[in-house]
């Protein structure tokens, strides 16, 4: 298949992830909460695995000398958007952090955009390597579709805006696609820059948003469960 259009077809497939947040409607709180949690735990590990079994030994077979760097450099650039911009991955319907919800919607249009270039610049690279990092990005989307969605509700949207505008912020990972291919076709050294680049945010999201709402969970049980899912995680990406 054409390279352009797996990543126009990965890239859509992540924004129709946008549409979860109506299925939290039908659960209660305590249940929503629990299934968060294996979702993000899942997540963490599925990011951890793409960055360092996928992505930064494709960035070191790409012979690029600034690897490290770049990766540091995207670990920088990720916590300094996320406090530009007050952008937080919430998972939970009502999160303190996003003061607004139009705040919150800005916040996902760069968070996706940013998503749909990392996507691009994989499949560019390898369509192996390509469906690795979409399958990470998903599995991360999950969780924070449904805090977005959570969100937009509790700052004052109808139910059936929220949902059609979470979902209009999420297509910029298609228009991310689109960029990220382009560039990538004409600047090679872009790729180069892009994957460790890559690697470096989802260290952060994974170690920085996720894992610390993994340490919350105090119950030795559910502890263990949460544990066994980020582990999971890791292992799916290990195995594809």
């Amino acid at each position: 298949m054409n390279t352009l259009l797996l990543i126009l077809l990965s890239t859509f497939l992540v924004s129709l992830i946008s549409f979860i947040g109506v299925l939290t409607l039908s659960l209660k709180e305590k249940i929503l909460d629990k299934i968060v949690l294996i979702l993000v735990s899942l997540a963490a590990g599925a990011l951890m695995g793409g960055a360092f079994l996928h992505l930064i030994p494709e960035a070191i077979e790409l012979n690029n000398k600034n690897t490290f760097l770049f990766l540091l450099v995207g670990f920088i650039l990720f916590l300094l958007i996320e406090k530009i911009l007050h952008w937080r991955h919430c998972h939970k319907g009502h999160c303190e952090v996003h003061t607004f919800a139009h705040m919150s919607l800005f916040g996902d249009m760069v968070h996706n955009l940013i998503d749909g270039l990392i996507i691009a610049a994989s499949f560019v690279v390898d369509v192996s390597l390509g469906i690795t990092t979409t399958i990470a990005v998903m599995l991360h989307e999950i969780p924070q579709e449904i805090g977005d969605f959570g969100v937009l509700v509790y700052g004052g949207f109808k139910k059936g805006k929220a949902l059609l505008l979470n979902f209009l912020t999420a297509l910029t990972a298609v228009f991310g696609g689109l960029v990220g291919y382009f560039l990538a076709n004409q600047i090679g050294s872009f790729t180069e820059f892009l994957i460790p680049f890559a690697a470096g945010g989802f260290i952060y999201i994974s170690a920085s948003d996720l894992v610390p709402e993994l340490r919350k969970e105090l119950n030795f049980k559910k502890s263990l469960l949460v544990f066994s899912f980020f582990i999971i995680g890791i292992l799916i990406i290990y195995l594809l």
